[in-house]
């Protein structure tokens, strides 16, 4: 179904100004809900007492979580705000969600040897990083091959949840697979540039304006490229976009299947293990905290409760009789 003209000129709106198309999807979402739910009336004409009424609606209805139904709030302000120019009263009065956050699933270390087992080439090094490196699944595939940084073993993350930059570390054991897949990525490249169709790699607006010769040089190329061109549906230029993000999330379930492993494993679950064992082994919170790119230290904090469960926090007294 496509888009009407309202939501249209959001979005255009939006990306002149460099919002992330991640941002520009969930917002335009909420703001489509938000629009159905009162009736298809127009925003300008809703206030204040509409929106505190479509967020109560959220939590009590629909039992999001706190952070979805932050970013409905967010995505409303922004339309009447920003888009529309309309000032809005405090947002006061609305049933908050309060669902409990649940503390994160995380592997011991040999299952976390036993899931890597089960990968191999490509996918051994994306499961490498996102272990050993406390990656997020997106910010893995959007790694460029300038980021990866092998004399100082380290893995520069740009523009990552909430656009901000930060450096995490990389195991020495994946320095030499590393190299040899830069291999493969260069070959690729080398097709590509040798293609008259091929447009370069997407790059952000204000990047592309001020490196305009960058989008079809090695080191803005994706680390983890797709396996073939494909036509940008923005601008029906053809590039090499960067491996499937969910493609990723498919190998790491399939991996700890085979291992054996119970528990429901993710993306995500290597990345609550990095933190896990980085504090086990002896890491300074705040320094994971950084690893890990939180804006506030109480979010790394739900790590420290997973070690304090269990035997590794607290004897049970059946080990007393």
């Amino acid at each position: 179904m496509a888009k009407s003209p309202f939501l249209e000129s959001i979005a255009s709106y939006m990306q002149v100004r460099n919002y992330s198309k991640r941002t520009i999807a969930a917002y335009l979402y909420w703001i489509k809900y938000f629009i159905v739910f009162c009736g298809k009336q127009h925003p300008r004409e809703l206030g204040s007492v509409d929106i505190e009424r479509f967020l109560t609606f959220l939590a009590v209805e629909r039992h999001v979580s706190p952070s979805t139904q932050a970013v409905a709030l967010n995505a409303l302000v922004f339309l009447k705000t920003k888009f529309l120019s309309q000032s809005i009263e405090p947002l006061e009065h609305f049933q908050r969600a309060n669902r409990q956050r649940k503390l994160p699933v995380v592997l011991t270390q040999e299952e976390v040897k036993m899931l890597l087992g089960q990968l191999a080439g490509v996918h051994y090094l994306m499961g490498g990083l996102l272990y050993g490196s406390g990656l997020r699944r997106i910010e893995l595939v959007r790694l460029r091959v300038k980021d990866v940084d092998f004399d100082f073993k380290q893995v520069r993350v740009m523009f990552g949840k909430g656009g901000k930059h930060r450096i995490v570390t990389m195991a020495k054991e994946l320095v030499e697979p590393l190299r040899k897949h830069l291999k493969q990525v260069t070959f690729y490249h080398q097709q590509d540039i040798a293609n008259p169709a091929f447009a370069g790699v997407w790059m952000p607006d204000a990047l592309a304006r001020k490196y305009p010769n960058a989008t079809k040089s090695l080191n803005w190329q994706y680390f983890f490229p797709a396996s073939r061109l494909s036509i940008d549906a923005a601008s029906g230029l053809i590039r090499r976009h960067h491996y499937d993000e969910t493609s990723v999330n498919k190998q790491i379930k399939r991996a700890a299947k085979m291992a054996g492993i119970q528990k429901e494993v993710s993306c995500h679950t290597l990345r609550h293990s990095f933190a896990t064992h980085l504090l086990q082994s002896g890491a300074d919170i705040r320094t994971v905290q950084e690893q890990l790119g939180h804006s506030d230290v109480k979010t790394t904090e739900i790590y420290t409760h997973v070690l304090k469960q269990g035997a590794q926090g607290v004897r049970s007294p059946l080990s007393n009789l």
